[in-house]
């Protein structure tokens, strides 16, 4: 029973720890077996990392880059989730718009740039509005499919209560498929994450994704490329984190709304 036990605080910050030594180590030892000169070690991209710092060029990415993602992400949220609740509350509609998503689904964003350049021209608008794809699609479907999961006997409770079906949707139907949406918004956001660094490297001039690219074509300073792929995945995962601790919440977990 003891080896099925939930792990402590401190085992849960140990391991992840003991994890990231080891692989700092492997790298480190890797680097000097193999006597590389182009790729960097962890002591010298650390280097790279201060110096970008110093300058004050990290940070201002970092800006640019979370920025982006906050515009199109919230856009995609806002339009997606009356889309998603619209598309499950009406299964008729759902059918007949369904093809068309499902085509348009599969389409790498990466794939809309040639078409997000003509559009919007190479800027900030084209990198937002491939932001914005990456993450609309994914928050449509975790709607659709919140909504139809909810339990039939919620909707007939709420009938029986004098629910009008705009209240039964708002107050019944959205807070039990929550959870699902949720999940859906993770999702999205992970994605945008990774669309608005591939965007930055064709589409503008900042940002993370163009530190990477800007870094190796000046000079070949790879130190500084995978300082900004280290900076990349540290920020992803901080905000993977804050979504999964949303998702402990509750009211969440438990598809409720507020409780009494």
């Amino acid at each position: 029973m003891n080896s099925l036990a939930e792990p402590n605080r401190w085992e849960k910050l140990l391991w992840p720890m003991l994890a990231s030594a080891l692989l700092l180590a492997l790298w480190h030892y890797s680097v000097v077996w193999s006597g590389t000169k182009v790729f960097p070690s962890p002591l010298q991209v650390e280097k790279g990392m201060i110096e970008l710092f110093h300058k004050h060029v990290l940070w201002d990415d970092i800006i640019s880059s979370l920025r982006r993602v906050a515009v199109g992400f919230c856009a995609a949220t806002i339009l997606g989730i009356p889309v998603g609740l619209t598309l499950g509350w009406y299964p008729a509609v759902n059918q007949v718009v369904n093809p068309v998503m499902q085509i348009l689904r599969p389409i790498s964003p990466i794939a809309w740039i040639p078409v997000a350049i003509i559009f919007f021209g190479v800027g900030e608008r084209a990198a937002i509005f491939l932001i914005f794809l990456g993450a609309f699609f994914p928050i449509v479907v975790a709607c659709v499919n919140g909504v139809a999961n909810v339990p039939a006997v919620y909707r007939r409770a709420g009938r029986n209560f004098g629910l009008s079906p705009a209240q039964l949707l708002t107050r019944v139907v959205f807070p039990a498929a929550l959870p699902q949406i949720i999940v859906g918004l993770r999702i999205a956001l992970g994605i945008a994450w990774l669309v608005v660094v591939a965007a930055e490297m064709v589409a503008v001039d900042s940002g993370l994704g163009y530190l990477v690219i800007d870094s190796r074509n000046s000079g070949k300073h790879y130190d500084l490329v995978v300082a900004a792929m280290l900076m990349i995945g540290i920020i992803g995962l901080g905000l993977d984190w804050g979504f999964r601790r949303l998702e402990t919440v509750r009211s969440i977990r438990w598809g409720f709304g507020n409780e009494s």
